[in-house]
């Protein structure tokens, strides 16, 4: 986990997201200069570097401990009938759903045809039962750091996923695998990486950036300022 400094609003990332291709240019001294300077308190963006493929890899603490999908575990919760722990090959042994969709950041760039596998949130939420008196879906990584919310009419849209698979592939440890989400139509910070737990929630109730200045429901082209 990061140490606390200053908040970093929207328009500091999408500064930095030009000068983070300096890094890659001129070196890791560099690069470590501007994590230093985006700050920590749970403001801090780590790894501000493009990657290959066009994506970008985000954090907001130092570092996240790496996962094999042996070791996995996703544990779903809060307004449910059957609480529950999920291995990574529970999740491969539920109904896949599969979808081709463009990844969209919220500092401007992104990535058309990526490829997802994974489940449906809606056959997840099935299988552990949704209480009366839910309202949201919260989403915890295993970063310890990172929330994130959906209405629960939000969660239930097959275009939703508990990713396991991307680009043909495992989910790799720096796009959030083994297991991210991946909220189709909103923006990129909707789709939790590293995910670690599931619960159903009375109320929706801000995730981390949205605390940070970010609007709490993220449609592509209609929120923070982007049309496309």
């Amino acid at each position: 986990m990061t140490g606390e400094g200053t908040p970093v609003g929207r328009r500091v990332v999408l500064g930095m997201v030009g000068i983070g291709a300096v890094g890659v240019v001129i070196g890791a001294r560099v690069q470590s200069g501007l994590n230093r300077a985006v700050g920590p308190v749970g403001g801090r963006v780590s790894g501000l570097i493009p990657a290959a493929g066009g994506f970008r890899f985000y954090s907001v603490v130092d570092s996240v401990r790496r996962v094999d999908p042996a070791d996995y575990r996703l544990t779903v919760g809060g307004l449910v009938e059957h609480p529950r722990t999920f291995r990574f090959a529970d999740l491969q042994a539920l109904p896949q759903t599969r979808m081709t969709d463009t990844f969209h950041c919220v500092t401007g760039w992104t990535v058309p045809d990526v490829a997802w596998a994974g489940v449906a949130l809606p056959d997840l939420l099935d299988v552990v039962g949704v209480r009366p008196g839910a309202r949201g879906v919260r989403f915890t990584s295993f970063d310890g750091a990172y929330t994130e919310t959906l209405t629960l009419e939000q969660a239930r849209r097959r275009d939703v996923i508990v990713a396991t698979s991307m680009l043909g592939g495992p989910v790799s440890h720096e796009h959030g695998g083994p297991v991210r989400m991946y909220v189709a139509p909103m923006y990129g910070y909707k789709s939790t990486k590293w995910l670690g737990g599931i619960d159903l929630v009375p109320t929706v109730k801000p995730g981390y950036w949205e605390t940070r200045g970010y609007d709490v429901d993220a449609w592509v082209g209609r929120s923070n300022g982007y049309t496309s």
